[in-house]
């Protein structure tokens, strides 16, 4: 499927089918991979404010920082580029998983 062909609604409804695949899933992924997940999305929504408690605890500032960087590293995509490498990343995760019937 060439996702650049595909309509901005056809994209959206894909991307939505992506992440409820990936919500779904029994699947484990490598925190890397989940990071990626998490700043596709949260770009994808427009919501990209990082919410930083005051007084992290039980390792919550390292995951914060994790977080902040995948965050900066999507930063320069259009929200739909965002959504169809959220689309391409769950493509490749899950593979037959993800099929769209």
């Amino acid at each position: 499927m060439d996702l650049k062909k595909l309509t901005e609604q056809e994209v959206e409804n894909l991307f939505e089918h992506a992440y409820q695949r990936v919500s779904e899933t029994d699947k484990k992924f490598p925190q890397d991979v989940l990071l990626y997940f998490y700043a596709y999305y949260k770009h994808a929504k427009n919501e990209s404010d990082l919410k930083v408690t005051q007084s992290p605890i039980n390792g919550e500032e390292l995951v914060n920082a994790f977080k902040a960087n995948a965050m900066f590293q999507v930063k320069t995509f259009s929200q739909q580029e965002s959504k169809l490498k959220y689309i391409r990343l769950a493509q490749l995760q899950l593979g037959d998983e993800f099929d769209t019937q």
